[in-house]
């Protein structure tokens, strides 16, 4: 319905019917406008009627429909007529419009009208604006101007006045229709935030203001706007966001920080870098103030009955943080660990300490525990010790160092221990449980290696003596690598335990006191414990075949007898060379109870090399005087000759002795000869291979003789033992016919036998049954007569005991209220007071006496002639005054 100016321009050529001839037909609702080229002003012409144009008339506007405003619409005019104060367009002397300008104005619903020359319209027709519920529009003021606006005060209306000035702003809320001012320019449309449960909106002040709950709010400020609904901000305030509440339970906490300092949601002020936590206890849930940072949820902390901690910097009663202190914290319980606070090594098991258990303790700071006459300063850096059966926790100025248990120790073990007060070590052996004291610990004796591989194999120097010679290659690497890993496969030896070896059998091991600088010779079968400053005397012995040194490591001598084998080569006389392979048998002859000879078995470091070289030297020495044939047909003599020697008288000794260590070589084995040189050996086993034949024909005749004769022997026997089988047989068989007749009648009779014992079973059985039955029945009855006596007595005695109670709660009750009537009596005795209580008890007798007084009586006496009168009061009461008698009246009137 609206037009443009643009649209409303006149052109020279009109385009509708009957304006060629200058005739203008205008209907109903229809304007245009004309220009007077002789004055040079335009007016307006509204139909309907019929406009003919003069020659100095020009039709500038082609006729145009009158512009409509719908009811709850509105459009903008620029250039608005000038109208008077009724309303009518203003002109000037020329007769022209005059308009505003550079002005616009605002039309609403009316009757339709015309734009006068030079009016436009500005923005096509729109729709007034509907500002809903929760809703309302920013406007700017672009000019000065007087605002009226209607509010209701306790509810009534009543209209202001404001005035308005460029810049200012503010809201229409809804809802309403919001009517359109030139003044005012809509800067944007706000809608109500929602505000959910556990949530809050932050707000920042655009500049300073009242906020809409009345508090004065500065240009930066921030706040939360935490009551539940449709939050309309206002025109200075601007929604940074929605915070949602945190939802605390029982074992989730909020740890806060302080960004500034302020006061708190719970009226607590905080500084500036305060941490805390909020929980449970305080609140379910808690939105996050401005200034607060939410640093994270921090997890409840439980303890339970057998666990305790430590808390490092524990928060006091003011929440401040005890810097540098400590806090035990033990039992069944649930905390939250506060800001600044921490666990030192977490939460740990109470200590319970068996009967053979203790903890050793060491003080990090003075203290004093225990009473009275129990009291004990520690002191930093003493030691003590706790011995169980019991629970232990420590405070905080103990530090557990660690857990004890006593070493329980056969008499055959030892521990090495030192005193780490005086340094010294010594070796504690059983039987016994041994508890460490408190300046007591476990020393580790080290060994060299060999020693500590011979302990690891435990071999029985005498049932494996001959493992050592297995390796024939000489090569010592593989001998070791043996040792190794026989070694390794046994668990390492705890270095604390004392070294203990066992002596075998026949066998002698040596000990070093290097502190002392002595040696001891130990006799097996014994137990060897070393001292923490003894060593053992590792033997080297030579071993394999031929002799090789350092083949055998032992800590065990042998005493024999025993064998040893060696092979070297001998030369004759005529240079024949031969190998002997020769086997010595030997033993230690030494005195036991002799110190001085029982150390000669060590002198010799290898008693094997020394006396295989010394037998083998002399051995040589006596073949090389002979030639080979006789040192053929008479090895053996020649050999234990040159070993043993001759007496005096030329016979051949026994042994051979080795004075430096007792070594006594007794036999001698001759297990091969053998020549060397290759042809030598040839014609040796040719001649022998032809004594074998010889012998071998001559034993093969004598033994096939043998085995014809043997044969023909044989053949009688067996002839002969036939014959007897023979009669054996039938003998045999005349008894089994005659067992098989016994047989039968003896099952005949064992059926019959059988059946009258099994009747006599049953019957005796039966009998039995019925014995046991009755005595069940009679165990029965009387069980069951028990049980109803117990029951009675049981009965009756509770019966009685409740009534005893009954008695009691009666007693008792009694005894209360005969207290609550005395106490009554006391507190109203004592709420009246003796001043009270007097004045009662003299009110009568005055108000008699002055009775009496007042009648002119000086005494009087009435009684009922039954109770007996006190003749010495009443005469006193007769000749006394008037006064007297006052004073004495109440004592009278109670005696009478």
């Amino acid at each position: 319905m609206a037009m443009n100016i643009s649209d409303r321009t006149t052109e020279n050529k009109p385009e509708l019917p009957g304006i060629a001839s200058g005739i203008i037909r205008l209907k109903p609702q229809q304007f245009i406008h004309v220009l007077d080229n002789n004055s040079g002003v335009t007016r307006l012409e509204v139909g309907p009627q019929t406009i003919t144009l003069r020659d100095h008339e020009r039709l500038i506007l082609k006729p145009e429909p009158m512009i409509i405003v719908p009811p709850r619409y509105y459009c903008i005019v620029a250039n608005p007529v000038l109208r008077d104060e009724n309303g009518n367009p203003i002109v000037d002397e020329h007769g022209q419009i005059k308009l505003r300008y550079g002005d616009a104005e605002i039309r609403f619903a009316q009757e339709p009208f015309p734009l006068y020359p030079g009016e436009q319209l500005a923005e096509e027709i729109a729709q007034l604006q509907v500002v809903e519920r929760n809703q309302a529009l920013r406007l700017l003021a672009k000019r000065d101007f007087t605002d009226s606006i209607t509010v209701t005060i306790d509810g009534e209306s009543e209209t202001q006045t404001i005035n308005r000035l460029a810049g200012d702003e503010w809201l229409f809320e809804g809802p309403a229709t919001y009517i359109p001012r030139i003044q005012v320019q809509v800067l944007e449309k706000i809608a109500a935030r929602v505000i959910k449960p556990n949530q809050a909106l932050r707000l920042m002040a655009r500049q300073n203001c009242i906020d809409r709950q009345g508090i004065r709010r500065r240009a930066g400020e921030e706040w939360l706007v935490r009551e539940e609904g449709a939050y309309l901000p206002g025109v200075d305030e601007e929604v940074i966001g929605i915070i949602a509440a945190y939802i605390l339970t029982e074992k989730k906490a909020l740890h806060l920080k302080a960004k500034r300092t302020f006061t708190d949601v719970f009226g607590r002020q905080r500084k500036a870098g305060d941490e805390w936590l909020v929980t449970f206890e305080q609140a379910e849930i808690h939105i996050p103030d401005i200034y607060e940072e939410v640093v994270g949820e921090v997890e409840i902390t439980t303890l339970g009955d057998r666990e305790w901690c430590i808390v490092l910097n524990p928060i006091d009663e003011d929440g401040k943080p005890q810097l540098g202190m400590q806090e035990v914290r033990q039992g069944r319980i649930s905390f939250f660990l506060h800001p600044g606070e921490s666990l030192e090594k977490g939460i740990q098991k109470v200590y319970v300490l068996g009967e053979q258990e203790a903890l050793l303790l060491k003080a990090k700071e003075a203290f004093s525990e225990g009473e009275g006459d129990n009291l004990i300063q520690r002191q930093p850096g003493d030691m003590w010790m706790i011995a169980g059966p019991r629970d232990y926790i420590p405070p905080v100025q103990v530090e557990v160092v660690e857990k004890r248990q006593a070493i329980p120790l056969d008499k055959n073990e030892g521990i090495y221990i030192r005193d780490t007060q005086t340094g010294e070590v010594k070796v504690v052996s059983g039987p016994q449980a041994y508890m460490l004291s408190p300046y007591e610990e476990l020393w580790e004796k080290e060994l060299p290696p060999i020693v500590e591989e011979l302990l690891a194999i435990k071999n029985d120097p005498v049932s494996e003596r001959g493992r050592h010679h297995t390796n024939k290659s000489g090569d010592r690497q593989n001998q070791i690598s043996e040792i190794s890993s026989r070694s390794e496969t046994k668990s390492e030896r705890n270095k604390t335990r004392a070294v203990v070896f066992h002596v075998p059998q026949n066998a002698a091991v040596q000990i070093h006191e290097y502190k002392e600088r002595t040696a001891r010779t130990v006799f097996g079968p014994d137990l060897v414990m070393l001292g923490p400053d003894e060593a053992f005397t590792v033997l080297s012995l030579s071993g394999s075949v031929p002799k090789r040194p350092h083949v055998i490591k032992t800590l065990a001598l042998l005493l024999g007898p025993d064998f040893m084998t060696d092979l070297f080569t001998v030369e004759t006389s005529d240079h024949a060379r031969l190998q002997l392979r020769l086997s010595y048998n030997w033993y230690f002859d030494v005195n036991r109870d002799d110190e001085q000879a029982s150390a000669k078995l060590f002198q010799v470091p290898d008693f094997v090399d020394t006396a295989c070289k010394a037998i083998a030297s002399r051995v040589r020495g006596a073949v090389a005087s002979v030639k080979f044939d006789e040192f053929h047909r008479n090895s053996a003599r020649i050999i234990r000759t040159a070993v043993f020697g001759t007496d005096p008288e030329g016979r051949v000794r026994e042994e051979f002795r080795f004075r430096t260590n007792n070594l006594v070589i007794f036999n001698v084995d001759i297990q091969s000869v053998e020549p060397v040189d290759e042809e030598t050996l040839k014609s040796l086993q040719k001649s022998v291979q032809i004594a074998i034949q010889i012998t071998t024909d001559a034993q093969e005749a004598a033994a096939r003789h043998d085995a014809e004769r043997i044969e023909q022997e044989a053949k009688s026997r067996l002839e002969r033992q036939a014959i007897v089988d023979k009669g054996a047989a039938e003998a045999e068989r005349r008894n089994l016919l005659e067992l098989q007749a016994e047989n039968s009648a003896i099952e005949t009779t064992g059926q019959a036998t059988a059946a009258a014992r099994a009747k006599a079973e049953a019957a005796r059985i039966e009998g039995q049954l019925a014995v046991n039955l009755a005595q069940q029945e009679a165990e029965a009855a009387r069980i069951r007569y028990e049980t109803e006596l117990t029951q009675l007595r049981a009965k009756q005695e509770a019966e009685l005991a409740h009534q005893q109670s009954l008695n009691n709660l009666e007693l008792e009750k009694a005894q209360r209220m005969a207290e609550i009537t005395s106490l009554e009596f006391r507190q109203k005795v004592e709420a009246l007071g003796p001043e009270t209580l007097q004045a009662m008890a003299q009110a009568g007798p005055e108000m008699q006496a002055r009775l009496l007084q007042s009648l002119g009586l000086q005494s009087v006496l009435i009684t009922d002639g039954k109770n007996p009168i006190n003749l010495f009061s009443t005469a006193q009461g007769l000749i006394s005054p008037v006064t007297s008698q006052t004073q004495q009246l109440p004592r009278s009137d109670r005696e009478t």
